[in-house]
C-alpha cells in the first residue's frame, strides 16, 4: 500500500511546493542537473585547467559555456524550476547541432568514424532533459503574461 501511495504522490501535480509540476519531474530535473554538473563539469573544467598553449577562440567559447552552465547546475539542483532556461539551452543547442552536423553526415553514411561521431553519441542523451522538462510549466512561466496555474492556486492551499 505504501508503494502505491508513493507512486501516486510523485505523479500528482503539486500546487503547494512546485507550482503544479509533478514531483517526478522535479526529481528528473535534479537528476539532469546533477549529471550535467558531474559529467560536463568534470570534462569542461579539467580541459580548461589542464589546457596548455593558445586556445582557438571557438573551442574556448564552447568549453567556457559548458563550464559555466555545468557550474550553474548547482542552482538547478537546489531550485530546479528557476533554472529551466539552462535545460532549454541544453536541449536546443544539442538539437541544433544534431540537425546541422550529425544528421547530414548520417544520411550520407559518413558519421561513423568521423570527428562528429563521439559528440553525436554524447548529444543523443538530450532525450533525458527533453523528458524531464515540464513543458507546460516552462511555456506558461516564460512566455505567458499570467503567472503559472500553480501559483494562482497555491495561495488557496496555504491559507
Amino acid at each position: 500500500m505504501k508503494a502505491q501511495s508513493f507512486i501516486t504522490t510523485i505523479f500528482t501535480r503539486d500546487h503547494i511546493n512546485y507550482d503544479g509540476v509533478r514531483p517526478i519531474q522535479i526529481y528528473l530535473l535534479r537528476t539532469v542537473f546533477t549529471l550535467t554538473l558531474v559529467f560536463i563539469g568534470m570534462f569542461s573544467w579539467s580541459t580548461i585547467i589542464n589546457f596548455e598553449g593558445t586556445w582557438k577562440p571557438v573551442n574556448a567559447v564552447a568549453f567556457c559555456m559548458w563550464a559555466a552552465y555545468s557550474t550553474m547546475s548547482v542552482l538547478g539542483i537546489i531550485k530546479p524550476l528557476k533554472m529551466l532556461p539552462i535545460i532549454a539551452l541544453q536541449i536546443f543547442y544539442k538539437l541544433i547541432w544534431l540537425s546541422i552536423v550529425a544528421y547530414p553526415l548520417w544520411i550520407r553514411d559518413e558519421l561513423a568514424g568521423s570527428d562528429a561521431e563521439q559528440m553525436t553519441k554524447d548529444f543523443l542523451w538530450v532525450i533525458l532533459p527533453i523528458v524531464a522538462m515540464p513543458w507546460g510549466y516552462f511555456f506558461r512561466s516564460f512566455f505567458s503574461r499570467s503567472a503559472p496555474a500553480g501559483r494562482q492556486t497555491a495561495h488557496a492551499y496555504r491559507s
